[in-house]
């Protein structure tokens, strides 16, 4: 009787998993649970079948299944769960024979929301550095000091561009790309033909606007209305002159090396959202003699644009176009901000690498802080 009894006690295997850890996913909303565990060095993988997660919602309560998992799982995470109430977990393994065995119940664990998610505190301290300065800026410009940002040859350009076509007695030419009227680069297209409107209205020369979208054709004509009326000439505005060509790519790149061909502009200017056409439309410029300033936020036409004319916008000298030919003090204020939080940017990134080249010889636990702090924090 003892020997059975030894027998049947022996022969119930032990639980597979150990150091089941059940925790409150860290910074987010809430609704969510993180299972951590590991299996016995002495487990034989290969005999499990698979695991399920299993969930007890309230005691007394049978418990359901989450999950089916693979027995190489490590992690499992459980979601839409409701805040503020205790959930506790366990772990069933199933044996290719047909045998299961649960682990150890986890104690109750509450999923809650975060106020502050620790990861980003480097994105919150930026956040504030930058309101800083911004705030410190506009105060500035509204007591009426005079805020100077960086010259941009390429805007220094637009008015001796205009000056220059309407001494030729050249029209102007001014291409949008092929951007929708929701591109941030169409938009400062835009802000650049309303400044280059004005100047040929206040000289008195004409300006040409094909555009490859009907929605941006209208914003066209309104900028460039604006423009002339701005410039105190609305009776030179002619709508004619800002029309819709076509929206197919190589089309509109026909279209426009045409346009050049027939009405040799002495000025174009090429801002927008550019792709395979713009080198076509560039080199059809060159072959003119135009003077040509050109913009874009594509990085893969930028070097295309650079070697074919006069004068090239780089990424966010086309967004500053607007605060730079407006002076508008608010604006500029902006411009300020932005261009000190880059010198900080660049200040963090040099001393960053020195610390790391000092930490790689040294080993300074400090840097280590440092790294985790701008890394996101404990996760």
């Amino acid at each position: 009787m003892i020997s059975f009894v030894l027998m049947v006690i022996f022969s119930v295997r032990p639980s597979p998993i150990v150091d089941l850890k059940v925790m409150d996913n860290p910074n987010d909303e809430g609704g969510q649970i993180i299972l951590k565990w590991d299996y016995r060095k002495d487990a034989d993988l290969s005999q499990i079948s698979y695991i399920q997660i299993m969930r007890i919602d309230r005691p007394g309560t049978a418990p359901v299944v989450v999950e089916e998992l693979k027995p190489t799982a490590r992690r499992y995470m459980d979601t839409d769960l409701k805040n503020g109430h205790p959930y506790r977990y366990f772990i069933r393994v199933w044996f290719k024979d047909g045998d299961y065995i649960d682990s150890a119940i986890s104690p109750p664990v509450v999923p809650r929301a975060q106020w502050l998610h620790k990861g980003r505190i480097a994105a919150l301290i930026i956040l504030l550095l930058y309101g800083a300065l911004l705030i410190y800026y506009l105060k500035k410009a509204r007591r009426g000091e005079r805020l100077t940002i960086r010259p941009i040859a390429g805007l220094q350009a637009v008015d001796d561009a205009v000056g220059r076509a309407t001494e030729m007695g050249r029209p102007l030419l001014f291409v949008l790309g092929l951007g929708t009227v929701s591109d941030i680069a169409t938009l400062a297209g835009l802000a650049i033909l309303k400044r280059v409107a004005m100047k040929a209205a206040e000289y008195e020369s004409d300006i040409i606007v094909p555009c490859f979208d009907p929605v941006v054709m209208a914003a066209a004509q309104e900028t460039v209305k604006q423009g002339y009326l701005e410039a105190g000439r609305p009776d030179l505005y002619n709508e004619k002159n800002v029309y819709f060509l076509t929206n197919d790519q190589f089309g509109y790149a026909a279209g426009i090396d045409g346009i050049i061909m027939r009405q040799k502009p002495g000025a174009i200017f090429l801002q927008g959202a550019f792709y395979a056409e713009s080198l076509i439309i560039a080199e059809t410029g060159h072959s003119i003699g135009a003077i040509q300033i050109a913009g874009t936020s594509s990085v893969t036409q930028l070097p295309f644009l650079i070697a074919a004319t006069d004068y090239t916008l780089i990424g966010e000298e086309m967004y500053a176009a607007s605060a730079y030919l407006s002076r508008d003090p608010n604006s500029l204020a902006t411009i300020k901000a932005e261009d000190w939080m880059k010198i900080i940017f660049i200040g963090l990134i040099l001393v960053g690498a020195v610390l790391e080249t000092v930490a790689g010889v040294t080993g300074n636990k400090s840097w280590s802080l440092i790294k985790t702090f701008f890394a996101g924090g404990a996760q």
